[in-house]
């Protein structure tokens, strides 16, 4: 399982994106139905039917949008889809995407406002050998670190850390391994990994090798996954935005409460889980999954303007943007619950 803010190259076909946007005024708002008591709305999912999605899938099946009033479809992305291109074309009308991911898109002129956050904790890691001595961002002088490649989650991930470290890519040796991080550490190709806290360090528990992890949040302000939608779609359809963020948090409240039932409403969506053993696996990421979910005391779904623009800084700073964002119109707390 991978949250897709970085399973591939996250914002590849961005900058085609430009030549598309002058539709948006003809396009944008064409996903939901009318003429019918539910109002129909498709959810764009970054990745293939997976168990990172079981907020989604519960909410579906449990009859939790159907309540608000909607008739919800998943569209879930190719492994070679522009992750906006759908949006921008009119065939979602919400996506459930990354805010640093959403302010990339906006950086390139995609009008995307990221409304509601899912995940709370940015999901990535980096990952040592228990016995490593790494310990700190700044012990990873003179390190070779594996990463897909320089780009996704992991690779903002990794700049995050060589921040905190007062490093730079030049005091590392980083290599790009594809999504090979496991035997490239087991093996030890490489002295470290940048891994997601619910996909690579619970494979490496399933194996039996013991690692520590230094997350990414604790380095740098980074708003993971959550739902967003073009400004123009918000602007006709508030009340949709609404009751899509009331159901979906509803969905993540469900998950948290019972990860065991949420594996299984999942197997209707997901085929790989028809089998025990992968949903087994799945039942463990899950549980790796709900601490990353878990929502604030205070307004469930709600981001913090400073993160935001510590976010955009960051972001520029590193060249992870095509030009500067005003960070105060990249999200809006006015649609939660």
């Amino acid at each position: 399982m991978r949250v897709r803010s970085g399973g591939r190259r996250r914002m590849s076909g961005l900058a085609r994106l430009s030549l598309v946007l002058a539709v948006i005024v003809l396009l944008a708002g064409c996903g939901g139905g009318s003429g019918s008591d539910d109002k129909s709305v498709t959810i764009g999912l970054t990745y293939v039917p997976n168990i990172q999605f079981a907020p989604f899938y519960v909410a579906d099946s449990l009859g939790y949008y159907k309540d608000a009033g909607l008739k919800v479809s998943f569209h879930h992305h190719g492994a070679g889809e522009d992750e906006f291109g759908a949006l921008v074309g009119g065939k979602e009308d919400v996506i459930f995407a990354g805010g640093d991911e959403m302010l990339q898109a906006q950086s390139h002129g995609v009008p995307i406002v990221y409304l509601a956050q899912v995940f709370t904790q940015y999901p990535v890691a980096l990952i040592v050998p228990a016995d490593s001595p790494i310990k700190t961002a700044a012990d990873l002088r003179g390190h070779s670190v594996g990463v897909p490649g320089a780009y996704g989650a992991t690779y903002i991930g990794l700049l995050a850390l060589l921040q905190q470290g007062g490093l730079t890519q030049k005091d590392i040796n980083m290599q790009s391994i594809g999504f090979t991080q496991i035997s490239a550490l087991m093996s030890h190709k490489v002295d470290a990994v940048m891994g997601y806290l619910n996909n690579e360090a619970i494979q490496f528990q399933a194996a039996g090798f013991a690692t520590r992890t230094i997350p990414v949040g604790d380095a740098q302000p980074l708003i993971s996954n959550g739902i967003g939608a073009l400004q123009k779609e918000i602007d006709a359809n508030p009340d949709t935005m609404k009751a899509v963020i009331a159901a979906t948090l509803k969905g993540v409240d469900y998950v948290a409460a019972n990860p065991d039932k949420a594996v299984d409403i999942s197997a209707k969506y997901v085929p790989d889980l028809k089998d025990d053993k992968n949903k087994a696996n799945a039942l463990a990421v899950l549980k790796a999954t709900i601490p990353l979910m878990k929502q604030p005391s205070g307004k469930a779904g709600a981001t913090d303007a400073n993160a935001w623009t510590s976010m955009e800084t960051f972001l520029q700073k590193n060249g992870q943007l095509e030009k500067p964002v005003d960070a105060s119109t990249a999200f809006s707390n006015e649609y939660l619950p």
